[in-house]
């Protein structure tokens, strides 16, 4: 594709990325095909290449408009383009760029700014998400149906495992999962634990930050990067952790981007590069540790499991299969699922910001989920959890939550 930017544009770091990624793109149309906004619109201008055309548009000088604020607003950021895309496009990162400048020509609405900001600086922050969590929870018979759904039902997380191990790796010290989940730490800590690895959680990590660098605040998400990487750097310097494992797969994508995120900054792009080569999956962690833990599960009858994989995990690190490998490996019965590279439409926060779309997306998500009438539904990222539970009477949980349950001496928790 052929390119001419704006001066502004022309001699800085993000113009020679959207120059790289714009002249990568042959036109071809592919990523439509599995792009869920474009699946349910057919607009052109809702799919990824009319949604690249449009950033290129801008970046070349025209004026950005509402309406271009409005289809970029409508991109899940699911990735599943770059997944089908025969050039390699890198379509997140001109999307990252595409947004920030038109977002700095067209000025939002009040109500779509507060809103924001809300949810930037709410939904980050784990004591005060989940103060608010727990207040909502305890009015939720006042609360709107679908508000009522959303914010799900607390279970208890379990014990933590008191055992200390030569072998450690580094957990995240989430926003919102520990305040709407925490029993998947835990479960995580206790499955670690029986395979003799220690789980720690540092205090001083927080939010990944990609609530914030999806909501308009890249500097923000590379403060909250930056937290994290003070956090965790002792630890790594003193070599007391042989990785960093990371169980909701939006915060692992997030985490495994700080190296190109920071790699503009020269006090943290070494350390950052560092953090992002030790940042595992708990998926591919477990799958690297051969059969230790499939000694460990007892032979009972297979349970029926529909497994989504979440767009952050397959598209995003780029994991498929892995979950599922484990699953079947460990006694699970896993029925098939049509259309599994689409998105569910949870992503992060755009079912509170585009409700229409996100659940036209989850009901066709359940339809292909529930096809197969499975006893639980899995998957990898407390997003898709919490949204998919909302419209659905099936359990849906973790399935590291699943594996604990199935451990000697635990308890099913489906």
């Amino acid at each position: 594709m052929k390119t001419r930017l704006a001066p502004a544009f022309k001699l800085t770091p993000a113009g020679a990325t959207a120059e790289r990624v714009l002249r990568a793109c042959v036109h071809c149309g592919f990523c439509n095909a599995t792009c869920p906004t474009y699946q349910l619109v057919g607009d052109e201008l809702d799919g990824p290449r009319g949604r690249l055309y449009q950033m290129k548009d801008v970046l070349e000088g025209a004026p950005a408009t509402r309406a271009t604020q409005l289809h970029l607003d409508r991109c899940l950021t699911c990735r599943s383009c770059e997944t089908t895309c025969p050039s390699g496009v890198e379509y997140s990162q001109l999307l990252e760029i595409g947004r920030a400048e038109v977002d700095r020509q067209v000025v939002r609405p009040w109500n779509e700014r507060l809103f924001h900001w809300v949810l930037r600086e709410g939904l980050t922050r784990q004591w005060l998400f989940g103060a608010a969590l727990r207040g909502a929870r305890a009015l939720r018979f006042v609360l709107p149906s679908g508000l009522r759904a959303k914010i799900g039902m607390s279970r208890p997380a379990g014990s933590w495992p008191t055992r200390t191990h030569v072998r450690r790796v580094l957990l995240l010290n989430g926003c919102t999962q520990p305040a709407m989940s925490p029993g998947i730490d835990a479960a995580t800590a206790r499955v670690l634990d029986r395979i003799g690895v220690e789980a720690v959680v540092d205090p001083a990590s927080g939010c990944c930050g990609a609530i914030r660098q999806h909501l308009g605040d890249p500097d923000g998400a590379l403060d909250n990067a930056r937290r994290n990487i003070d956090a965790w750097w002792p630890h790594i310097e003193r070599g007391t952790v042989e990785a960093i494992v990371i169980n909701a797969s939006g915060c692992g994508a997030m985490v495994a981007d700080y190296g190109r995120l920071l790699s503009h900054d020269p006090l943290y792009a070494a350390k950052a590069a560092r953090v992002s080569q030790l940042m595992r999956d708990v998926a591919s962690y477990l799958a690297s540790q051969g059969s230790t833990l499939a000694s460990l599960v007892p032979q009972s009858r297979p349970a029926r499991i529909a497994y989504q994989a979440p767009c952050s995990q397959q598209h995003g690190l780029r994991i498929r299969g892995e979950v599922e490998a484990l699953l079947r490996q460990l006694g699970a019965q896993l029925v098939p699922v049509a259309d599994g590279h689409l998105c569910c439409g949870s992503a992060g926060t755009y079912s509170l910001l585009q409700t229409e779309l996100s659940q036209s997306l989850r009901a066709r998500k359940l339809g292909t989920l529930l096809e197969g009438r499975p006893d639980v539904i899995l998957s990898a990222n407390i997003g898709c959890i919490a949204h998919l539970e909302a419209g659905t009477t099936v359990p849906v949980r973790h399935w590291i939550e699943w594996l604990d349950s199935q451990l000697p001496g635990q308890t099913d928790s489906r």
